[in-house]
């Protein structure tokens, strides 16, 4: 997704083709892996090409396979137009995801907020988030990268999206 268009909301990216008819393996970034399912469109475009615009991808089908998720899309037939496809990004209008409950967040809509200290100080911006299996994890730049587990109530203290800040319970001179 690019950080200048909050628009587009990225839930997967394309990954090694699977068997010989044109199927590719899907690595969906939704907390539900499946939940990538849902959406309908999918609009695609080449990995880190945030300049580049998303095209409508036309489906053929799509379904759960094992512990993962296969697509086929539309024109593509063989393995190699599969292989082609490898790495493209998979991302969905704003507007078709529903409305985060009170206290969830979209990971979207953390990147680039401002972190600071309960104290005021700033310790960077949100770059992206990862997760780790027991939390999710706030990787922040600044003067250097931080990993701050995002842990409400615990660690991270406010979200003010409108003010872009996420205030937190980290001492700035914690070592990683």
């Amino acid at each position: 997704m690019s950080k200048s268009d909050p628009a587009w909301i990225t839930v997967g990216r394309i990954g090694a083709p699977y068997g010989v008819k044109g199927w590719v393996k899907i690595q969906s970034h939704t907390e539900i892996p499946s939940n990538i399912l849902d959406y309908d469109p999918w609009y695609l475009r080449p990995e880190k090409a945030i300049d580049a615009d998303w095209r409508e991808a036309c489906l053929d089908g799509a379904r759960e396979h094992g512990k993962g998720i296969v697509a086929r899309f539309a024109g593509c037939d063989d393995r190699d137009a599969a292989a082609l496809m490898r790495g493209q990004e998979i991302a969905v209008r704003r507007e078709q995801l529903p409305a985060a409950e009170e206290g969830e967040y979209y990971w979207a809509d953390l990147v680039g907020l401002r972190v600071e200290t309960l104290d005021g100080t700033e310790l960077g911006r949100v770059d992206h988030l990862m997760a780790t299996g027991a939390n999710d994890v706030l990787v922040v730049k600044g003067e250097r990268q931080r990993l701050i587990p995002f842990v409400a109530g615990h660690i991270v203290k406010e979200v003010d999206l409108a003010g872009g800040v996420i205030r937190v319970d980290w001492q700035a001179d914690y070592l990683q």
